[in-house]
């Protein structure tokens, strides 16, 4: 036994609204790791559909790692979404062209309007029912983002973050616990080796992950 398929689309066969989610993807500027699934109360494919403003000639991504679980209703609010604050209108003028693109004086839409960058999810985090994640935010391996939350700003490893907008509320381990597990980066292991060792990481014993782990081998997915 080696786990499920991480290239099936539903490794649950009766229950079709949850998906490995990679597999569902068709926009080429979203990339997402294996065994990380989307489960809808409607409709998978509304996944894509709540990646917000999500313009190709921005050029921003939405990355997201193996083993990550998102919830009905969460939203990625991406780059398109931003205007300028500085001018006396907030109103994007050039996108409209016919002669009011003569406020870009050269510059590319990104130039112009600004970008914050990728959105990046770590491994192993669970994003809870209707969060929002704001542009350019980055959340760390293994936190958990709480239901309704909206993400406006980084999370750290291993953080429990909530609200909006979203605080931190506690780190679910201490930080040599969080650096030891960071080391480990499980979520590269190959399936066999998951599978060995799926006990242990369904446990609180990070010792005996570790010894597990070393005796196994070293054997990765980059």
């Amino acid at each position: 036994m080696h786990g499920p398929d991480p290239n099936t689309l539903h490794p649950l066969p009766h229950h079709r609204k949850l998906v490995f989610l990679k597999n569902l993807i068709t926009r080429p500027n979203i990339i997402v790791g294996d065994y990380t699934y989307y489960d809808d109360f409607e409709d998978p494919a509304n996944f894509e559909r709540d990646v917000l403003y999500h313009f190709e000639f921005l050029g921003d991504k939405l990355i997201i790692g193996n083993f990550c679980a998102i919830a009905s209703g969460v939203k990625f609010i991406m780059n398109g979404g931003g205007h300028e604050t500085k001018p006396l209108s907030t109103y994007p003028f050039a996108i409209f062209r016919a002669g009011w693109e003569v406020v870009t004086e050269g510059l590319t839409a990104a130039e112009k309007y600004g970008t914050k960058g990728d959105t990046v999810v770590g491994h192993d985090v669970w994003i809870g029912h209707g969060a929002t994640i704001m542009p350019g935010v980055r959340i760390g391996n293994g936190a958990i983002i709480a239901t309704m939350s909206v993400v406006t700003k980084d999370v750290p490893d291993y953080a429990i973050v909530g609200g909006n907008p979203a605080q931190l509320i506690r780190k679910r381990f201490d930080d040599m616990t969080i650096a030891r597990l960071n080391a480990l980066a499980w979520w590269n292991w190959d399936a066999e080796k998951i599978t060995r060792n799926v006990q242990l990481l369904n446990s609180i014993d990070l010792d005996a992950l570790e010894k597990a782990a070393s005796d196994s081998g070293s054997s990765t997915v980059q």
